[in-house]
């Protein structure tokens, strides 16, 4: 065999790999998502984020003293990283707030409408070209959002509001995450996990209830479980081109629909499902408008 054809195979298989780790990943996120809404009924979301993100720095620990104090002090446009870290705790909290009072996939609906609203503002945040073909996506994403939203049907309620605020907080995190490209992923992610423990800790005591044993094992797991799924999406971009792997996200609402049907009997509405759709096909043509061009995936929370 070739030298050629060798190289060609071992590049497939990496592709294979990177495709796997990001259905992994995104499957680990979609049972987070589970077991955040099943605690959500009992704790706030204040106490879920504060031991979470303490389970979450064990598991953090190892790849952080590869690196060593320096890398985690020495960064690059501080301002960008605080305000990263900022709309990162806002996205979380609000998430856990949002999935205590809605079906697990009306609110994976709002978030999967991030991409697109990260193209909306990479002209001028980024300084990427967007093409009309993608404006229109994008114009075709918001009318989705709309959909779901139901405005003018009575329907409009806090959570879904606070839904949007959290996609919104989402999106912006990814656009700040690539303005910080030559931040090590890792300490991003450390700062993430501080910031929303710090204010985990602020909440949780205004409304604190006394965890059991399996309870606190399920909240610990959160943590774990959420950032095993963020190691998987990053290194599956690192083996795959981000134009192959980034529309598998959209995996998250199908794995939405089956546990909220399976878990807590949601029925999606007819409504939620056509925008739905119609938010993922916007979001197919945004990521395939954009190819390999700075294409960035991240988890969600």
């Amino acid at each position: 065999m070739s030298a050629k054809s060798l190289a060609h195979r071992a590049a497939g298989s990496t592709v294979g790999l990177g495709i796997f780790m990001m259905f992994f990943g995104d499957f680990m996120f979609a049972v987070n998502d589970v077991m955040g809404k099943w605690l959500a009924g009992t704790f706030s979301a204040g106490q879920i984020v504060l031991v979470r993100s303490l389970a979450a720095l064990l598991v953090l620990a190892p790849l952080l003293l590869k690196g060593g104090a320096p890398e985690l002090v020495r960064l690059e446009r501080p301002g960008i990283q605080v305000s990263r870290v900022a709309l990162a705790t806002a996205e979380i909290v609000f998430f856990y707030m949002a999935i205590r009072f809605l079906p697990l996939a009306d609110v994976m609906t709002f978030y999967l409408a991030g991409p697109i609203y990260v193209a909306a503002v990479s002209p001028w945040l980024l300084g990427e070209q967007v093409s009309k073909r993608q404006w229109l996506a994008i114009a075709i994403g918001f009318a989705g959002v709309i959909f779901v939203l139901r405005p003018g049907a009575g329907s409009l309620s806090l959570a879904s509001l606070i839904s949007i605020a959290g996609s919104l907080c989402y999106a912006m995190m990814v656009v700040q995450s690539r303005q910080l490209r030559g931040t090590p992923d890792r300490v991003l992610v450390f700062w993430q996990t501080v910031g929303a423990l710090a204010v985990g800790a602020v909440l949780a005591p205004f409304d604190w209830v006394m965890p059991n044993l399996v309870d606190l094992v399920m909240l610990a797991a959160l943590g774990i479980i959420s950032m095993t799924a963020h190691l998987c999406i990053a290194r599956s971009v690192k083996l795959a081109p981000a134009a192959v792997v980034a529309p598998i996200q959209y995996s998250l609402l199908l794995w939405a629909i089956l546990f909220g049907w399976l878990v807590f009997g949601d029925r999606p509405r007819p409504s939620m499902l056509v925008g739905a759709a119609v938010i993922v096909i916007a979001g197919l043509m945004v990521v395939g408008g954009r190819g390999n061009r700075n294409a960035t995936t991240e988890g969600r929370d």
